[in-house]
């Protein structure tokens, strides 16, 4: 039997502390100093010339799931990588792979899925590619997207109100952006598409109501940036918030302290979290936002953000500190811990 250390486990493709070591420890090779926002940033995107660049690949299970499927998860989180650098994301390209015997019904549902997704976020699908592999050679369905976006008005506006509080020698939403006493902003509840996806599943033994939060988010993003003032964004996909904001932590070289008590998260979620003993933290979500705001516009974003269709969860949910290592959780009780990287995903397979 193969020393567990010496391959790739499926934790491996849950983010967190192992996905962030197996990245440094083999990709970060290739950097070669090229783009604005290169491969050494290990942003969600990357930057050169001006264009903004990312491509991730999905292999959620089950393909279709309360709230949506692997077509709409694919577009979203595309479009979202994007938007959370500050880009207007204009084109996407689409690759799938499909196992023999694929039902073309089901294929249908997909791209129907896709096209209706693109639509909503106003990006076109403009290249791909498809594959089929032998029955059983992987699981059904993978999609592979890319996509390219641009710096918009908004953004040159929202660093022209950032630079009201601060020198800013990044112009897109990056960590090197974050200082002392800015704000963290959830856009909405945490969880719920990793309930989702458990609920969804065969033999999780428990139902649940709750539905995937998957949706795009660059037209929420701009809203946003229209009143300026973000230093930062990022979506907590795998991981979630513990990751994101340990990325962050480490990236800016400051700390970060939440409070329990003011992150939003649904009843439905915070009972099956309870009744299958996970970390809200570390569930992976595929339509919220967390920012890094100045403190100055910290209220009039939130107000806005709660306008919208995307956002009217929001909440302020703590603060950056410099008198503070990593990221600090205040609980609902008063006490304190110190909030890790995921060792890995309590739920694999969510994106």
């Amino acid at each position: 039997m193969s020393d567990p250390k010496s391959v790739v486990t499926l934790l491996h493709g849950a983010g967190g502390a192992y996905m962030h070591n197996l990245i440094k420890e083999y990709f970060l090779q290739l950097y070669d100093g090229f783009g604005e926002v290169g491969l050494d940033a290990l942003d969600d995107a990357a930057v050169i010339n001006g264009v903004v660049f990312t491509t991730d690949s999905y292999t959620v299970r089950p393909i279709f799931f309360k709230g949506g499927d692997i077509g709409r998860l694919a577009v979203s989180g595309t479009v979202n990588d994007i938007a959370m650098m500050g880009g207007d994301p204009i084109a996407l390209s689409l690759a799938i792979v499909m196992e023999e015997g694929f039902p073309k019904s089901d294929l249908a549902k997909i791209v129907e899925s896709i096209k209706k997704t693109a639509e909503e976020a106003g990006v076109h699908i403009v290249t791909g590619d498809t594959k089929v592999m032998e029955k059983n050679a992987l699981d059904k369905i993978v999609i592979n997207t890319s996509g390219i976006g641009v710096a918009s008005e908004e953004l040159k506006h929202n660093f022209n109100v950032l630079r009201k509080s601060r020198t800013v020698k990044h112009e897109w939403l990056v960590p090197m952006n974050i200082r002392d006493g800015d704000k963290i902003i959830v856009s909405g509840t945490i969880g719920d598409h990793a309930i989702a996806i458990l609920s969804s599943r065969e033999g999780v033994g428990f139902e649940s109501n709750i539905q995937s939060d998957v949706a795009p988010l660059n037209k929420m993003m701009k809203t946003i940036l229209e009143v300026g003032g973000v230093a930062d964004a990022k979506d907590p996909t795998r991981g979630g918030l513990a990751d994101l904001l340990n990325d962050w932590a480490e990236k800016s070289g400051l700390g970060i302290y939440i409070r329990e008590s003011e992150i939003p998260v649904k009843e439905e979620v915070s009972s099956a979290i309870e009744f299958l003993g996970l970390d809200l933290l570390e569930l992976g979500n595929e339509g919220k936002a967390v920012l890094a705001v100045s403190p100055e516009m910290a209220r009039d974003i939130l107000e806005t953000l709660r306008s919208t269709p995307w956002g009217k969860d929001a909440n302020i949910i703590g603060e950056v500190r410099k008198d503070t290592e990593g990221v600090i959780l205040e609980t609902v009780i008063g006490g304190k811990r110190l909030v890790t990287r995921p060792t890995g995903d309590p739920v694999p397979r969510i994106c």
